[in-house]
């Protein structure tokens, strides 16, 4: 669609220049309405001046200039209050998708396409992941494989938090309860069964700091000494030094959580080229820290801690390194980023992280461009909305969260109630219905998830999402599994016999093919899946309104016969392709 357009707008300032000094930019066409008659709308206001003519008789003027010189390009047109609708010929539009069909590329590559690195799901070892984890993975994968689908080489990375006081709080709950448990003699996946402590500590310790106060302690210094507190951070302590049995208790219940880990990411359909971790991660900034300072970047305060100053572009100053040489989140960040740009050839580095960190990442951004990294334009924080339930905010000390795993299998046994009691499984095995099963319910989950405009917060209700007639992954799964049963009965469409004439519903369902290469071009532009996952709704929603008023296999002639042939392959092509790009499966059958 887009080069259709491309070859409008020159046309247009052929005509134009013959008497007006004017520039591409002043070419300004839309997809036109649909409310109105046209395929592109050419605004005429911005001619207004310049002829000084009324813009309707303008419109009118052009439209006729157009008919005359590009009879091969424009059918008709149409002008209402200085906009003009302009239709193409259905010609044009018949031969790009059968050039699409023939090639089955539908993606144009972009020309300058350099490594990109993607950065997703970073979750800490105390816990196992949630929903919000789940929307973070989602949007990093399609988002990387938008970029893969225009050209890109893509790398695929998360860095696991798995030091810190959180970690120890995990290490002290095992420790005092667990009388030596371990997931396997428990059966409880690894993950869990660490973020099981974690629990456990908030309540002990909430326990303790209650029993304090209740002996006239204050508050804050309740807190600051309950027991359990102190002994968290005694662990703290000993793990920076490297004491040999605090180090061997961390890297085993890492291990275990990191099984869990790969365990879900398997189930969700996403991997990673590379792990970083925080645990080497943390001291890599430092001496780039140091190097600016004494090249008069960041300043030193009197207790010998190293900041940097960022009221000149409206923020404030930034703690860098502690006044003990420690360092903080940023430091780390700082050292993982540049060792990134030496260790992999990218151009650009994506992070995707809930809106939170929005202002981390503004500082850290400012600070590598002081720094005089060239790459520092090219960061960017795909920032996206948090993920809440029907009843309030998920909270991860209180063990109120939604956990990835439950929600995973929730969405698949409802895929399972739902799909049989719809008769939708019938005449299959017991393992391709749970595989169907699984197909679905995933689909559900990622697109009611990837759906939504990354930058919004979203309510997740999975009632919502699997529905066959509404607007849902289900939704357009059966509409694939429904193309390719009829395909099964269908020859290849005859390209030589395809007719002159289109229906509305065909039309329109033409134009929304060639509108692919388009939208995923935009939606990876704009680190957006939701263009494209609103866009595949809308294409199965077109094609299904084609399919309910037409015959496909006993249409009343035989060019429709192959023209609707056609557009069911396309259709089937472009639904199938396009939900791989949001990492879900499209059945064959259903």
């Amino acid at each position: 669609m887009n080069d259709l357009k491309y070859t409008l707008a020159q046309t247009l300032l052929h005509l134009l220049n013959k008497r007006l000094n004017i520039n591409i930019k002043q070419i300004d066409l839309q997809p036109t309405r649909k409310d109105f008659e046209g395929d592109l709308t050419f605004t005429v206001f911005p001619l207004v001046k310049i002829t000084g003519k009324n813009p309707e008789i303008l419109g009118r003027e052009l439209g006729e200039m157009l008919m005359e010189s590009a009879p091969d390009l424009v059918e008709k047109f149409n002008v209402i209050k200085g906009f003009l609708n302009i239709c193409l010929k259905k010609e044009l539009y018949l031969k790009k998708l059968t050039e699409h069909y023939r090639s089955g590329q539908w993606i144009t590559p972009v020309s300058d396409a350099g490594a990109i690195m993607v950065e997703y799901s970073s979750p800490n070892t105390n816990k196992p992941l949630h929903l919000g984890h789940i929307r973070n993975c989602l949007l990093g994968w399609s988002v990387s494989k938008l970029y893969e689908a225009i050209g890109h080489k893509v790398y695929r990375v998360q860095i696991i938090n798995d030091r810190g006081i959180h970690i120890c709080k995990s290490m002290v709950a095992w420790k005092k309860f667990a009388n030596g448990a371990t997931p396997q003699f428990k059966g409880v996946k690894g993950d869990h069964f660490v973020g099981d402590y974690y629990v456990l500590f908030e309540k002990e310790y909430k326990r303790q700091v209650q029993q304090l106060m209740a002996r006239g302690v204050k508050e804050e210094d309740a807190k600051e000494n309950a027991p359990i507190m102190l002994e968290a951070r005694e662990m703290l302590r000993l793990w920076e030094q490297g004491d040999p049995d605090t180090m061997a208790l961390w890297k085993q219940m890492n291990e275990w959580v990191y099984e869990g880990f790969d365990q879900t990411y398997q189930k969700l359909g996403v991997s990673f080229d590379k792990n970083y971790y925080e645990s080497d991660t943390y001291r890599l900034g430092k001496d780039v820290i140091l190097k600016g300072l004494h090249e008069g970047i960041f300043f030193q305060k009197e207790d010998g801690s190293i900041w940097v100053d960022l009221t000149s572009e409206g923020l404030d100053q930034k703690l860098l390194l502690r006044h003990d040489g420690t360092s903080v989140y940023i430091t780390q960040d700082i050292g993982t980023a540049i060792a990134r740009f030496e260790e992999f050839p990218i151009h650009k580095l994506i992070y995707t992280v809930a809106n939170e960190q929005d202002y981390h990442f503004k500082v850290l951004f400012l600070i590598l461009k002081k720094l005089g990294f060239p790459w520092a334009d090219q960061l960017y924080h795909l920032s996206y909305g948090m993920v809440e339930l029907p009843h309030g905010r998920m909270k991860s000390r209180e063990g109120t969260v939604v956990d990835a795993d439950d929600l995973i299998d929730e969405m698949i046994k409802t895929s399972a109630d739902l799909t049989s009691s719809l008769g939708k499984a019938e005449g299959l095995s017991d393992e391709e219905k749970l595989e169907l099963y699984h197909i679905i319910g995933l689909g559900a989950l990622k697109y009611f998830i990837l759906k939504v405009d990354p930058k919004k917060k979203m309510i997740f209700n999975p009632e919502e999402s699997i529905d066959f007639n509404g607007h849902t992954g289900p939704f357009i799964q059966y509409t694939h599994a429904r193309i390719n049963s009829l395909l099964q009965k269908a020859s290849t469409p005859d390209l030589k016999a395809l007719p002159k004439e289109l229906y509305a519903e065909e039309s329109q369902l033409l134009k929304t093919l060639l509108d692919y290469n388009d939208t995923v071009h935009r939606a990876a532009a704009e680190y957006n899946p939701s263009e494209l996952a609103n866009y595949l709704f809308e294409l199965a929603r077109n094609y299904n309104a084609m399919y309910q008023k037409y015959s496909i296999l006993t249409a009343e002639s035989h060019e429709k016969k192959q023209l609707r042939i056609l557009l069911s392959h396309c259709t089937k092509q472009v639904l199938y392709d396009g939900l791989h790009l949001l990492g879900i499966s499209a059945p064959g059958r259903m």
